[in-house]
C-alpha cells in the first residue's frame, strides 16, 4: 500500500472523526453511554464509506512448490502383448519409488493409432483389461505430437514404453527432433535379430477386366548376414499360377517382382503370395499377403475434347482413370466423329466455334455430356450450341471460391470435402439453367456469396449434362493431396460425378456404397443414401443391415446410423471372411443386397523384433536416453539426479480491491441498522 493511500485512509479517519464530534458533542451538550455508543456506531459507519470510495488495494504473497511431469507412454498394439506382465512391472516399480514421487507428477497414457485415455499408471491394474493390447496400428508419432500439445507450457520428462515399430504416420525418429522434453525410450519385446525373409508389400489394381491380363507388383526384404535362397508363390482361388526362386544376400537385400495374370471370369479373386520360410526363421507371419482384384466385365470410355493444352485435362484424366473401369482419350474437335460411336461420356473443354461438328453428333445421339469452361470459352458459341444453360459474359476474368451445396441429392456427396480449395478462373456474367438442373456448387467472390451455378447437374429426359463454370480444377485436386497425402477426395468425386453422367438409367432411391474388398476390418463399413418418393433425401427413415458370413452362417443384422445426409455401418467389429449382405428400408419395399471380404491382415504381427536402434536415435535426438527393462533402476536414479527436473518454487501476487469485501459492505450496514434501532428505542428520531 502506498504513502498516498495511507495519508488519504488517515484523512478519512480524521474527518469521520470531526463529523461525529460536530453532529454529537458541539450540536447537542447530551453526555453518556448512550451518546459514546452512537458515536461510535456512526464513526464507523462513515470511515466505512470513505473506505470504500478510496478503494486501497491490498496484495498478497502465495507460494507454491511444482514438480515436473514425468509422462508414461504405454504402445496399447498387439505387438507388445506378449510383453504385458514386463510392462506392468515396469509402470509398478516407477509408480512405487519414493524418489518419483517426490520429485514428479505422475501422468499416464495409451496409444494405438492415436493417444488414448487409459491412465496405464491407475491403481487399478488397466492393463489386466481385454481393451488393452488390442490396436492394430501403431502411430508413434501421432501420440508423441498429441502429448506435446498436452502439456508444452510445462517442465515435461517423457518415457515411452514400445517395441519401436511404427506402422502409420510420419517416420518418429525424425519428429522426434521438434520435441520440446527430452523422451527416454524403455525397448519392450526381444531384441535379438533373426534371419527373416519379408514381403514387404503387394501393389495391384483393385479392378480388372475380363479377358485381360493384370499386373501384380510384389516388394521383398531380407534380414541377414547369410546368402539364402527361397521360392515366391502366387496363387488365386487356391489355384498356382506363378513361381520364381529368389535369391539374398546381406548386400543384395531386396527385391522387386512384376507379373501378369490372367482376368479369366468375372468376380473377386483372392490372391495368395507367398514365400518359403528360411531354416530356424522365427518371424513366419510375414511370409504371406492376401489380396484382393475384383474382375469386371464392363468398361466406360469416356472422350475429352480441347482446343487447348492445359493442366486441367492431366487432372482429369488421371483423376478418371484412378478407377480401372473408366478410361479417358483426348480429342481435338476436327477428329473424325466416326472414332466417337462406342463412347458413353463428352467432357468438352472451353468449347469455341471449332466445337460445332461435335456438337452436332453430340444431339445427334443425345449423349451425355461434361462441359467445362473458363476464360477462353466462346460464350456467343455456346450459348446456341445447346439449351440446358446460358450465360451473359462480361469477358472480365474473376477469382471464384466454391460453396458446397449440402441438399445436393442426385447422387452422394457426403465424402466431399471443399476445405481450403482455391478458387476458379472464370469470367464474370450472369448463368441460365434449365428448368432441370440441381446446383452442386455455388460461387463466392471475395467473401460474398452469389446466387450463381459453379457446378451444376441438368437432366433433359434421358440424357444427362454436367457444367464447371471454371478453369484450373487441377488446384483443386493438388490441394485434396495437400489436405491428405492423397488424391482420393477429389478423385471419387469425380469418379461419382463420371458415374451418373454416363448412365441414362432412372434415379434410384436407395444407393449403397461399399468396397468388396477391406484389408482389415478397420476401415469396413457400408454407407446408405435414401430418397421418398419426390427424391428427397429422408433423414427419418429406419434402415436395417443384415449380414451373413459365409464361411460360418452366422447371421448379424444391426440399424444403419444417420450421419448428415446419409446412413452409415461400422463394420471394424467384424472377423476376416467373406460376408453376404442385405439393405432393407422399414416398411418401404426397398432393399438392396451386394457381398464383400475382409482379409485377415494385422501388420502389427509382421513385426516381432523391437526396433531399439531407432528408439536409441529417437533418445539422442530429444536430449534423453534409451533404456531396457533390466536398467529401470538404473533409469529412476538418473531421472531422480536430472538437475532439469528440480521442483520450482513458484509465486503468485494477488492484488484484491477493498471494495471487493463484502464482509465491509455488511458491516457499514449493520452498523447504521443498529445506530437506527438505538435512536429509535431511546425516543431520539
Amino acid at each position: 500500500m502506498n504513502i498516498q493511500t495511507v495519508f488519504l485512509i488517515i484523512l478519512a479517519a480524521l474527518v469521520a472523526l470531526g463529523i461525529v464530534l460536530f453532529q454529537y458533542y458541539y450540536r447537542t451538550k447530551r453526555k453518556g453511554s448512550l451518546t459514546l455508543i452512537l458515536s461510535s456506531l456512526r464513526f464507523l459507519a462513515l470511515f466505512g464509506v470513505f473506505l470504500l470510495l478510496i478503494n486501497p488495494k491490498f496484495t498478497k504473497n502465495e507460494y507454491r512448490i511444482e514438480k515436473a511431469n514425468l509422462l508414461v507412454l504405454v504402445d496399447n498394439s498387439t505387438s507388445v502383448a506378449s510383453s504385458k506382465d514386463t510392462i506392468q512391472k515396469i509402470l509398478n516399480d516407477i509408480a512405487d519409488n519414493n524418489a518419483i514421487k517426490d520429485r514428479f507428477n505422475l501422468q499416464g497414457y495409451g496409444f494405438g493409432t492415436k493417444l488414448m485415455g487409459v491412465d496405464v499408471m491407475d491403481n487399478s491394474s488397466p492393463l489386466k483389461s481385454d481393451s488393452v493390447f488390442t490396436q492394430k496400428n501403431t502411430n508413434i508419432t501421432a501420440a508423441l505430437r498429441a502429448i506435446q500439445e498436452i502439456n508444452s507450457a510445462s517442465n515435461s520428462a517423457l518415457l515411452l514404453l514400445t517395441d519401436g515399430n511404427q506402422t502409420l504416420g510420419q517416420d518418429y525418429e525424425f519428429y522426434g527432433k521438434k520435441q520440446k522434453f527430452p523422451i527416454y525410450p524403455i525397448a519392450i519385446g526381444d531384441t535379438t535379430r533373426y534371419d527373416d525373409v519379408v514381403i514387404a508389400q503387394v501393389n495391384a489394381n483393385r479392378y480388372a477386366f475380363l479377358k485381360n491380363k493384370y499386373p501384380i507388383e510384389i516388394y521383398l526384404s531380407y534380414k541377414g548376414k547369410s546368402e539364402v535362397r527361397s521360392a515366391l508363390k502366387v496363387s488365386v482361388d487356391g489355384q498356382p499360377v506363378f513361381r520364381e526362386n529368389i535369391s539374398f544376400s546381406d548386400t543384395d537385400n531386396s527385391k522387386t517382382i512384376n507379373t501378369l495374370l490372367d482376368a479369366n471370369s468375372v468376380g473377386v479373386k483372392n490372391i495368395v503370395v507367398s514365400i518359403d520360410s528360411l531354416h530356424q526363421e522365427r518371424n513366419t507371419s510375414n511370409n504371406s499377403r492376401q489380396i484382393a482384384v475384383e474382375v469386371i466385365d464392363e468398361k466406360t470410355d469416356i472422350t475429352l475434347v480441347s482446343n487447348l493444352s492445359h493442366p486441367d485435362i492431366g487432372a482429369l484424366k488421371k483423376a478418371i482413370e484412378s478407377n480401372e473401369q473408366r478410361s479417358v482419350s483426348i480429342n481435338k474437335p476436327n477428329s473424325d466423329v466416326k472414332q466417337f460411336d462406342d463412347v458413353d461420356l463428352f467432357i468438352l473443354y472451353q468449347p469455341d466455334a471449332s466445337f460445332k461438328t461435335v456438337y452436332d453428333y453430340i444431339q445427334k445421339k443425345k449423349a451425355n455430356v461434361f462441359t467445362i469452361t473458363g476464360t477462353e470459352t466462346d460464350w456467343n458459341f455456346l450459348n446456341k450450341a445447346q439449351k440446358g444453360f446460358s450465360k451473359n459474359s462480361y469477358n472480365q476474368s474473376e477469382e471464384v471460391f466454391p460453396t458446397l451445396n449440402s441438399g445436393f441429392g442426385l447422387f452422394n456427396i457426403s465424402d466431399f470435402s471443399i476445405q481450403d480449395f482455391p478458387p476458379l478462373n472464370s469470367n464474370l456474367g450472369e448463368i441460365q439453367l434449365d428448368n432441370s438442373g440441381e446446383v452442386l456448387l455455388t460461387q463466392r467472390i471475395k467473401g460474398t456469396e452469389l446466387n450463381q451455378p459453379l457446378l451444376a447437374v441438368i437432366k433433359n429426359g434421358t440424357q444427362r449434362e454436367a457444367v464447371l463454370f471454371g478453369e484450373n480444377s487441377w488446384k483443386w485436386r493438388m490441394q485434396s493431396f495437400r489436405n491428405e497425402q492423397n488424391f482420393k477426395n477429389f478423385d471419387e468425386f469425380m469418379g461419382k460425378l463420371v458415374l451418373y453422367l454416363s448412365t441414362n438409367t432412372s434415379k434410384e432411391r436407395l444407393t449403397l456404397e461399399y468396397s468388396t474388398v477391406y484389408a482389415g476390418s478397420s476401415s469396413a463399413k457400408i454407407t446408405a443414401t435414401y430418397f421418398d418418393e419426390t427424391y428427397v433425401f429422408e433423414a427419418n427413415a429406419t434402415i436395417d443391415l443384415k449380414l451373413k458370413n459365409t464361411g460360418t452362417d452366422s447371421v448379424t443384422e444391426m440399424p444403419m446410423l444417420l450421419k448428415g445426409s446419409y446412413y452409415e455401418s461400422d463394420l471394424s467389429n467384424l472377423a476376416p471372411g467373406s460376408y453376404d449382405f442385405t439393405v432393407t428400408v422399414r416398411n418401404e419395399n426397398l432393399s438392396k443386397s451386394g457381398s464383400f471380404t475382409i482379409l485377415d491382415f494385422d501388420v502389427e504381427k509382421q513385426l516381432l523384433t523391437t526396433d531399439y536402434q531407432k528408439l536409441g536415435r529417437l533418445a539422442e535426438n530429444t536430449g534423453g536416453e534409451l533404456y531396457f527393462p533390466s536398467q529401470i533402476e538404473t533409469l529412476v536414479s538418473d531421472l531422480s539426479k536430472d538437475n532439469r527436473f528440480l521442483p520450482v518454487q513458484k509465486g503468485e501476487q494477488n492484488t484484491v480491491s477493498l471494495i471487493d469485501f463484502r464482509m465491509l459492505l455488511a458491516l457499514i450496514a449493520a452498523v447504521l441498522a443498529a445506530e437506527w434501532i438505538i435512536r429509535k428505542y431511546n425516543g431520539l428520531i
